[in-house]
Formats: structure tokens, C-alpha cells, sequence
């Protein structure tokens, strides 16, 4: 086999196809990739927030509601994904059109597109302040955003094998951390107070609920940007559980009895407090960077049925390459109120496209995806209904904060796109059962 044809199929990604049956993943190898995508500096904090506002009992209660109603959630999508082996964009192809689907490809590319430049930049200052503290060199921020921008970038240029690959480095090593960092605070005779240790803004369980939903709702909804790798829908529902109910409450709990041992949120403080040095914060580093290069990843995905010409791997780099410059130039933190207004778009997608699929699934499949209407007008309404109540749900100043339903506007969206779109599913085949059971009256008396 030639180099160039090696090269090709590294990095060719299915973007536009189903996962062949010789490229699909059992249960583990998924929940692992799950797990680097869902552990991140930023999950580390909310459990430490959690714990700020909470009593241990609470946090841990709070945590099990919110990761495994997460979980359900990732299931479903993940489902629909492994069904048929095709990326988020594709698959709402069937249920809005193929037009419609571009306007899914355009929310979903956009919104990841700008989520992986905050993170570079979140990315870049957590580097600033680990060399800092460990070597007492100061660096500049721009230039480790644009190391990050290329690591990350790389990755998600190879596409789900290089995240894979670089997910079974990061996981056990960041499970292996915080299992040491906890026996190291638990084991300290200081510590008998830890489950009454408030130190934060005071929080409800609800509220905590609340808060883990909205923290990881979007990854959830594109779900079969990774499940379309899953060799059965088993695999798929398996890994949702392991990933999100497993994964993200462990890295949850055991981060939220580490910030209430030491009565902060810093994750690098804390690392550098317990004496565990430039290793252990690389590890957090690590990563930072499976969980950004799946915004990236999904991104292209997006960009690709868009694009249909380009290679994904082109597209990839000209993303990374202009998210990358933009975090340089410090543009994102004017762009976070539009790009929350993105992601509130993206849960009702979800409801839309697992509704659809188990009123609809014999439709579900890649040669039926030409087939389909220009715009699926019924759909289309359902997610603007959807949407809206997001923006109702959503406290000022990101939204309109009219009424509450569960506390999570996502949450709240996925729920009622997926109620509306059963309706409208519903009617739209009782209807045609009748003007077909008409036609045959017709026929009958012709």
C-alpha cells in the first residue's frame, strides 16, 4: 500500500458514510472515549463548586440524579447513532430535511467551534499558571494557546482513532490522580468535619442537579457522533452509562471531597497543595485536551455535511486554525453570550431526532438520505417551540428566566421537542393511514 494511501486512511473519518462494520467499538473502548470526553478541568471545578454549596450527602445525591439522567439522555441520542452509524448531522437529515439538517450542521459547528476556542483559551492560562508555580518561569499566554490549538487541532484532524487512542492514555491516568489525591486528604486525622464543610455560595440539590445537566447537555444531544462507532445499540447504551452515570459522578464526588478537605475550588491550587507537582498537573492538562479536541471533532463533523466537497480533515485544520488565532486574540469572551445562545439550540435537536426515530425508524437508513424532503416543515416548527422555551427557562441575563420547569433550560428543551415531535409524528401517520384507507374506498367504488 502506497504512503499516500496510508495516509488516507488514517485519516479518513466516515464523515459523510456509515462506520463500516470492521471500524466499530464494543462497550469499553466507547466508555473510555466518553470519559475523555465528558472529564475535564471544567467538571473538576463543578464538582468542587458542588461541595462548596452543599453537604457531602447532598453533593453525592445531587450527583446521582444529575449524571444518570444524563445518561438517559446520551442513550437515547446514542442510540439513534448506533442504529445507524451515522454523525448528529446526518441523522437529522431524516427527521428536518436535508435543508433543515444544514441549519443543524451550521448550530452545531459554529457552537462547538466557538466552545473549543474558550477552552484553548482556559486551556492556555491553566498552562501560564502551572509552568509559573513549578518552574517560576513565566510564559506568554498566546504562545501556549497556539501549542494547545495545534495538539488539539491534530487530533481531531485523525478524528475518533487518534481520540480514542489518546483517551485510554488519559483516562487512567487522571482515575489514578484523584484516587491518590483522595486517600491523601481522607487520610489526614484533620478532616473528621469534611461532610459539613461549606465554603462556597450556598446551593440546592436542584439547583446542583441543575447545573450538572447544563454542564454537559450539548455533548449528550451528540451523542452519535460517537456512537456511530459502536458495533451494537447495546454497546452504545452501555457506554452512555459508563461514560456519563460512572465516569462523570466519580470524577464528581472525588472532586468535591477534595475541594471540601481543603475549602477550595482551585483545582491547580489544590494539585500543588498536596505536594503532587508538574506531573499531576499535566495529567489535568491531558485532560483538558480529550474533552476540547471532541469540540473540534464534532465541529468538522458538522462543517462537513455542509461542505460536502472539502475533506473533513481540511476543514478541521481551517477550524482549529481560526479558533486557535481568535483565543490568541482573546475575542472569545465577548462571543460567550452568543455562543450560550447556540448551544440552547442544540438539546431540542436531540428530542427531535430520537422522537422521530421510534415513531419512524424504517427510514433510518444511509440510502434512504436523499430521499428525504427538502425541509420538513412540522420538525423545523418543533424546534423553534423548543428553542424558545430554553430562552424562557434560562435565567437573565442568557435568557428570559420566565418560568422554570426543571431547572435545566436544555434539559427542559430535549423534553419538550421530543413530547411535541411524538405529537406531530403521531399525526402526520394517522393522517396518512386515513388518506390511504380513503384511496382504497376510492378505488373500491371506482
Amino acid at each position: 500500500m502506497s504512503k499516500v494511501s496510508d495516509s488516507e486512511k488514517l485519516i479518513n473519518d466516515y464523515e459523510r458514510e456509515p462506520v463500516p462494520p470492521e471500524m466499530r467499538k464494543g462497550w469499553f473502548r466507547l466508555s473510555i472515549v466518553w470519559m475523555g470526553a465528558v472529564i475535564a478541568l471544567s467538571a473538576i471545578i463543578l464538582g468542587g463548586t458542588i461541595a462548596g454549596g452543599l453537604n457531602m450527602p447532598q453533593a453525592i445525591i445531587a450527583t446521582f440524579i444529575g449524571t444518570f439522567l444524563l445518561a438517559c439522555l446520551s442513550a437515547l441520542c446514542s442510540l439513534v447513532g448506533a442504529k445507524t452509524n451515522l454523525s448528529t448531522a446526518l441523522v437529522s437529515t431524516f427527521a428536518l430535511g436535508r435543508y433543515g439538517s444544514y441549519a443543524v450542521s451550521i448550530v452545531i459547528a459554529i457552537a462547538l467551534f466557538g466552545w473549543f476556542g474558550v477552552q484553548l483559551d482556559l486551556f492556555g492560562g491553566s498552562m501560564v499558571q502551572i509552568i509559573s508555580d513549578a518552574f517560576g518561569v513565566e510564559l506568554n499566554k498566546q504562545l501556549l494557546v497556539v501549542i494547545g490549538g495545534i495538539l488539539m487541532t491534530t487530533t481531531a484532524v485523525i478524528g475518533f482513532k487518534a481520540i480514542e487512542k489518546l483517551s485510554l492514555l488519559a483516562v487512567p491516568l487522571l482515575a489514578i490522580l484523584m484516587i491518590a489525591s483522595l486517600v491523601k486528604v481522607v487520610s489526614d486525622p484533620g478532616q473528621s468535619q469534611l461532610t459539613n464543610n461549606l465554603f462556597g455560595e450556598p446551593l440546592t440539590v436542584g439547583v446542583s442537579v441543575s447545573l450538572i445537566i447544563g454542564s454537559l447537555a450539548v455533548g449528550a444531544i451528540i451523542g452519535p457522533d460517537i456512537s456511530r462507532y459502536a458495533k451494537t445499540p447495546k454497546d452504545a447504551v452501555i457506554s452512555s452509562f459508563v461514560g456519563f452515570f460512572i465516569g462523570f459522578s466519580v470524577i464528581l464526588i472525588a472532586a468535591a471531597v477534595i475541594a471540601k478537605a481543603t475549602s477550595q475550588v482551585d483545582i491547580i491550587a489544590i494539585m500543588l497543595g498536596l505536594g503532587w507537582g508538574t506531573g499531576a498537573l499535566l495529567i489535568l492538562i491531558l485532560a483538558q485536551w480529550t474533552t476540547n479536541d471532541n469540540n473540534l471533532y464534532s465541529s468538522a463533523l458538522g462543517f462537513s455535511v455542509i461542505f460536502r466537497n472539502t475533506p473533513k480533515f481540511v476543514l478541521t485544520i481551517i477550524a482549529g486554525t481560526i479558533g486557535t488565532l481568535l483565543a490568541v486574540g482573546g475575542i472569545y469572551d465577548s462571543f460567550i453570550p452568543f455562543l450560550i445562545f447556540l448551544s440552547a439550540l442544540i438539546p431540542p435537536i436531540g428530542g427531535i431526532y430520537v422522537a422521530d426515530y421510534f415513531m419512524n425508524g424504517s427510514k433510518y437508513s444511509f440510502e434512504n438520505l436523499e430521499k428525504m424532503k427538502a425541509v420538513h416543515i412540522p420538525s423545523v416548527c418543533v424546534w423553534i417551540a423548543a428553542s424558545l422555551i430554553a430562552f424562557m427557562t434560562t435565567p437573565a441575563p442568557n435568557g428570559f428566566g420566565l418560568f422554570v420547569i426543571t431547572g435545566a433550560s436544555g434539559f427542559d428543551a430535549f423534553l419538550v421537542a421530543l413530547l411535541l415531535q411524538g405529537v406531530v409524528s403521531k399525526v402526520i401517520q394517522v393522517r396518512a393511514s386515513e388518506s390511504l384507507s380513503m384511496e382504497k374506498k376510492l378505488e373500491e367504488n371506482s
